[in-house]
Formats: C-alpha cells, structure tokens, sequence
C-alpha cells in the first residue's frame, strides 16, 4: 500500500497522506480547512439527504467550520452554532464537556457559550462535522446539547473512519479505513 489514501466525494478525488498517531495505527489525514471546493461539493452532497425540519446547525471546533458553514448556506439559514475547544473570556454561563478523540492525545473540553445554549434550547439540530471516527466528540458533543435543552436530529460528516462506517445514526458520504504498520514496513487497512 502506498503512503497516501485515495478518496472520491462527488467528483472530487484527493490524496491523503497516511500518518501514524501510535505505534500501531495510522489515519489517512483528512484537513478540510483550506479546501473551499471540497466543502462546497461536500455540503451540497450532505445536505440532499436532509428530509426534515431542522432550526440550526452545530459543530465542534474547529475542522467541521467549513462545512457547518457551507451547509448553513446551502439549507437557506442565516446561522449556525460552534462548539469551541476553549472557555472565551466574552462567554457568559458557558456549558463545558470533556471529550477524547482518535487524532488528540490528551482530553479535550468542549465549551458552548452560554449565550448560544438559549439559542438552540428547545430547538432542532443538525450536528456535522468533517469526520466521525471513535464516537469520542461527538458524545461530547450530544453531552453538551443536551444540557443546552437541544434536540437532535441528525449528525452528518463528509467521512466516517473505522468501525464509524458501519454505525446507522450517522450519515456520511464516504468510508475511511484505519491503518496499520506490517511487517512489511507498509500500512495496510484494517478492517471495520
């Protein structure tokens, strides 16, 4: 296998280089930041498949931006709401989870202004993100808009890495596998 990892979203194909994160499992890294086309072509496929009503999307810092934002767009909304990864000091009240996630090494906190919980309490979300791999931030994420009183009603990404390909409450637009190191000094894919 080689040292990038090949993916096509729409009609858009990008190489992705494989980097180790421990001794024994690598990710083909996946930045969206910087990639308006992709984000564009992302968020116009994802948001096809929304069928329901929904007052606001929300996504963690910092990656899921360009898509949150392109979506927004593409829904006709006029907002959306960003989960940080630090306490602001012009935030009042904030509401502060700690989460982990395959790519950071240490935990991480997630924080929503307070004055952004009054927006989406009682009201309908629409949780995306670049890509959901262990689950870990976007638990975080469902702690955090629970306690804001918002309901869920869908998570998106552009990408679901490892066993997040087979779960049913995520809708995504492509699959990316794990990898590993072999005896053979090259990564080969582990299975979902």
């Amino acid at each position: 296998m080689s040292e990038n990892y090949q993916i096509t979203i729409s009609k858009l194909t990008r190489d992705l280089p494989i980097v180790p994160i421990k001794s024994d499992l690598a990710i083909a890294s996946f930045v969206l930041l910087g990639d308006a086309e992709l984000a564009h072509v992302a968020a116009v496929e994802l948001s096809k498949a929304i069928d329901f009503e929904f007052d606001y999307i929300v996504t963690p810092e910092t990656k899921g931006i360009p898509l949150a934002q392109e979506m927004t767009r593409q829904t006709g909304k006029s907002n959306y709401i960003v989960i940080r990864k630090n306490v602001k000091s012009y935030m009042t009240s904030p509401l502060v989870v700690k989460s982990s996630a395959i790519t950071t090494a240490t935990p991480q906190t997630l924080v929503l202004d307070g004055k952004d919980a009054k927006i989406i309490h009682n009201k309908k979300v629409l949780v995306v993100d670049d890509v959901i791999s262990t689950g870990g931030s976007l638990t975080a994420v469902e702690k955090i808009l629970s306690q804001a009183g918002a309901h869920i009603v869908g998570k998106f990404a552009i990408l679901a890495e490892g066993q997040a390909s087979q779960r049913d409450d995520i809708t995504f637009l492509s699959a990316l596998p794990l990898f590993k190191l072999g005896a053979d000094g090259q990564y080969h894919i582990i299975k979902a």
